[in-house]
């Protein structure tokens, strides 16, 4: 029978060795988590790592699906079966009660409100005297869309919607004196994009930004 060798006591690690692999190993996962799970996961970006690869873009997305994820379970109808049935079937003598005309104009005020009624994720209203100009962006990924709204108060301005970021650049759309503007910004690539407005005019006007979509960060 063949008996493996045991190894002397010179060949195995010594304690002190052991601790030292053990600290090794944690200090590993510990930048591992600081720098690629905390902002891939939960955009959170202490090294400034996450922010080169785009690993917080993707967890602040992330973050901002599972939040709203929650609001739409939260205020979805717990509706059964037998309550739905039972609101579908009408008296004949009520549906017979409502004329058509009642029916249309019925209609029009649902269609009405869905189209009128916008929640804004954010609104931003600022303020540019006369010469002054003010940058906005929203942080985006390829493809993300952001639904827009923004209206001038006391005059109008000049504008300019553009993007950038890892060396790319493109100018989406240009105007001389605006006073309003709506719309979807689309980004074509992953990086910086929004607005850049000036006033020409010889007094101060007021300006109100709303946005809402696939943005994780507004700044000016």
């Amino acid at each position: 029978m063949y008996n493996s060798d045991t190894p002397v006591r010179a060949e195995l690690p010594t304690s002190k060795q052991l601790f030292r692999s053990t600290i090794l190993a944690i200090i590993s996962a510990f930048i591992v988590l600081v720098s690629v799970v905390l902002p891939a996961e939960y955009g959170i970006d202490p090294t400034g790592v996450g922010r080169v690869f785009q690993l917080t873009d993707m967890g602040k997305i992330k973050q901002q699906l599972k939040a709203q994820a929650a609001a739409d379970a939260a205020l979805s109808p717990n509706t059964s079966d037998t309550t739905l049935a039972a609101n579908q079937q009408q008296s004949p003598t009520v549906a017979a009660s409502v004329s058509p005309l009642e029916v249309a104009v019925a209609a029009d005020v649902v269609e009405e409100k869905a189209t009128t009624d916008t929640t804004w994720r954010d609104e931003t209203p600022f303020t540019l005297s006369p010469g002054e100009g003010l940058e906005i962006k929203l942080k985006m990924i390829k493809g993300g869309q952001a639904p827009f709204n923004w209206v001038v108060t006391g005059g109008a301005v000049n504008f300019d919607t553009h993007g950038d970021g890892l060396g790319q650049s493109i100018s989406y759309e240009k105007g001389r004196g605006v006073v309003s503007d709506e719309g979807v910004l689309e980004a074509a690539f992953t990086g910086n994009h929004g607005w850049f407005w000036r006033n020409r005019g010889q007094s101060d006007v007021q300006v109100v930004l709303r946005t809402r979509g696939d943005y994780s960060v507004i700044k000016r």
